[in-house]
């Protein structure tokens, strides 16, 4: 239906305050609330830890040692694991006790970004170097390990490095009391005494050794090639769905068509909203399969690994249509107001509440909540168990493929309903104002 009102001139719009504003509170409130997110998830994890998963393995099968001639059982490795189950904050840190099977399990899995590991030989090699600070010869300090995960994120590595050291620090100076005690009460009415460098190394005798749990091989930009695929795969759905949705209308002749000066005006196709959206979806499904394939194709080249790579094709292949569909979706429900929705979905809300970079235990509340169901967290759970995990369903490959499937249920709902709605009601997009 044409237009009955006259033409604005310039001047008329240009003096509209609403011409100047909706622009600039739209972009100046978008803006703040990515800065808003993406500072505020990065900036102090160690203040927003919250259940961290770490696990605990004590395998000490302690010693016998003698006192005022009497012989009793010490076990340090059960007084390290209750001083550190007491001494850590369980809200912030979840310390599970578990065997050493069950920890390389979680370890395995991507369940715990870190294991401490209390060697079966602890006591003993600790007792023993009580005994060598005041006899001669040699001798080993006992261990400690700290195994990271690095498969379950770049930045935990660092992060579990810290909260081992500060926890085992304390634990380190205990154990150093208790021996310095203990040789101090054996040489009393004996003329040895405790030499200065023999106080140092009971002081702090545990050696505490760093190591990662299963290293990822070389090409995986040290535990980020997951997120960077994972961001590549949601990018291909939301832009690739923002220009099928453009290059579609344009040459159904529903918005002009430009190529640098030249716009071209093409009549209106007689075709519902439904059908319009139907092809959109078509072409989003053919555009998935053919970017897959080249992001596999790209990625091999480059050098990154890729143990399993039709099943990294398929899952890419189906990420990048549900996140098209739903894209395609909510631009043909919404309209021009759609791709602000999407961009909030698909990229603001999505980067901070990943966990790609930072792990969500290690993020403020609110990226947690976020993470149950925004596709970008799913998508790099799926991508993370492909490359990293060996494909395991329990290492985040069910969880991603299940999800991603609902939401592909739900973009395609959102579409249809909507759009058979406003066909019924006659909002042809040929004769809408």
């Amino acid at each position: 239906m044409p237009d009955s009102r006259s033409p604005r001139s310039v001047t008329d719009v240009l003096r509209a305050p609403r011409f100047w504003l909706a622009p600039i509170v739209v972009v100046s409130a978008l803006m703040s609330l990515l800065a808003a997110l993406y500072l505020g998830g990065i900036l102090n994890p160690r203040e927003s830890l919250n259940s961290y998963p770490i696990v605990l393995v004590n395998q000490d099968l302690g010693d016998v040692v003698e006192s005022d001639g009497e012989t009793q059982e010490q076990n340090f490795g059960n007084d390290i694991a209750e001083g550190l189950v007491a001494g850590i904050d369980a809200d912030q840190i979840d310390l599970k006790q578990t065997g050493p099977a069950e920890a390389q399990q979680l370890l395995a899995s991507g369940e715990a970004y870190g294991s401490i590991v209390i060697p079966s030989d602890f006591t003993k090699r600790a007792l023993i170097l009580a005994r060598a600070s005041v006899v001669a010869g040699d001798v080993d300090k006992p261990i400690i390990t700290v195994n990271t995960n690095p498969r379950a994120g770049a930045f935990s590595v660092s992060l579990t490095q810290q909260i081992a050291e500060t926890a085992l620090s304390e634990v380190n100076s205990t154990v150093g009391s208790e021996l310095t005690a203990q040789v101090e009460s054996q040489l009393e009415g004996s003329d040895t005494v405790l030499s200065g460098a023999s106080r140092l190394a009971l002081a702090q005798p545990i050696d505490i050794i760093t190591t990662a749990y299963d290293p990822l091989p070389d090409g995986t930009g040290g535990g980020l090639s997951a997120f960077y695929y994972a961001l590549l795969l949601v990018l291909a759905g939301f832009t690739g769905a923002t220009i099928v949705n453009a290059l579609v209308d344009g040459l159904l002749g529903f918005t002009p068509t430009e190529f640098g000066p030249r716009v071209i005006y093409r009549g209106a196709t007689r075709i519902s909203r439904t059908g319009t959206l139907a092809v959109k979806w078509a072409i989003m499904l053919v555009v998935a399969a053919i970017v897959s394939a080249l992001y596999l194709s790209i990625s091999t080249s480059l050098g990154m690994p890729s143990p399993n790579s039709l099943g990294l094709y398929l899952y890419s292949a189906f990420a990048i249509t549900a996140v098209g569909v739903t894209a395609l979706s909510v631009m043909s429900v919404f309209g021009t107001a759609g791709l602000l929705i999407n961009l909030i979905v698909f990229i603001v809300l999505a980067l901070p509440s990943s966990g790609g970079t930072v792990p969500l235990e290690a993020s403020p509340g609110i990226y947690s909540w976020l993470a149950q169901f925004e596709p970008m967290h799913q998508i790099l759970l799926g991508t993370r168990a492909i490359l990293y995990f060996h494909g395991r369903p329990d290492a985040g490959l069910l969880q991603a493929v299940t999800m991603t499937g609902v939401g592909l249920l739900i973009g395609l709902a959102l579409g249809l309903v909507f759009t058979r709605v406003y066909d019924r009601k006659g909002l042809d997009r040929a004769t809408a104002e």
